[in-house]
């Protein structure tokens, strides 16, 4: 079955920088036609319901290794979604943004597959390693599912951060570009999560909006990427020397965030 790419998407899938077989497919099993109908959905998202801008897209490496680290911004990983795309569609040449998904994920019919497929996947620490090893692009988000459980009332503050990102970056010596993710909790303005429920499903909590539905609204969006930081070491370091690194790179995203508010609130 042919699945619908845009002209737009099918000109910078070609400039795509992965190593496509014959059948379309790479190393990793990303499907080349699948990545075209989701950038060509995601294209859609970005450029129209949520008129997402990117800016300092010139801090993200042309090439090699890279991890992009930001905050989660919304009910739904619609964060996630508007970075892979400004990646795509903002750098020159292109780049995929591989993310490392919740495990749950794995649990829904179809998701697993589909991600897996557009290459995000489970984030275990050797799929995270393998791919940076390969010089590859990955989207990291320390607050994990805590990150995206904010309330509206919490949704320019950063809840605690993993440190496993960190020891990761200077164990493969890659380059950390930090960004402020705004307007997720706009189009998602959640007032209430239901962990029983989601349990139910698999999901770590279905999150309430003011109009009941996890639906999120056209609200614009925008993602501000920061100059890259190179963190120096082994990456088995003490606990407290790794912690200090990671809350220079927490203090990096919280400055982009206040920075890109006052620019966002006053358009």
């Amino acid at each position: 079955m042919r699945l619908p790419t845009s002209p737009e998407v099918e000109a910078r899938l070609a400039r795509l920088e992965l190593p496509f077989n014959e059948d379309g497919l790479d190393p990793y099993g990303i499907d080349r036609r699948r990545l075209g109908f989701m950038f060509t959905s995601f294209g859609l998202f970005y450029k129209h319901y949520f008129r997402c801008r990117a800016f300092g897209v010139e801090n993200i490496p042309k090439r090699g290794r890279a991890m992009l680290v930001g905050n989660h911004s919304g009910g739904v990983a619609f964060d996630g979604m508007m970075v892979i795309a400004s990646c795509f569609f903002e750098c020159d040449p292109p780049r995929l943004a591989q993310g490392m998904v919740e495990k749950f994920l794995n649990r829904i019919p179809f998701a697993s597959e589909w991600s897996s497929k557009t290459g995000q996947f489970t984030g275990l620490p050797e799929h995270a390693v393998r791919l940076l090893n390969e010089d590859r692009l990955l989207m990291v988000f320390p607050e994990g599912a805590r990150g995206t459980a904010k309330l509206f009332v919490e949704r320019y503050n950063l809840v605690r951060f993993g440190t496993g990102f960190m020891r990761l970056a200077m164990a493969t010596k890659t380059p950390i570009v930090p960004f402020g993710f705004l307007g997720g909790g706009e189009a998602m303005p959640t007032v209430a999560n239901l962990e029983k429920v989601g349990r139910l499903i698999g999901a770590p909590y279905i999150p309430v909006t003011p109009y009941l539905l996890p639906i999120p609204l056209p609200a614009r969006m925008e993602v501000h990427y920061g100059e890259a930081i190179a963190p120096v070491g082994t990456g088995d370091e003490d606990d407290q020397v790794i912690l200090e690194k990671v809350n220079a790179v927490k203090k990096s995203i919280l400055q982009l965030i206040e920075r890109g508010r006052k620019g966002y609130e006053a358009r």
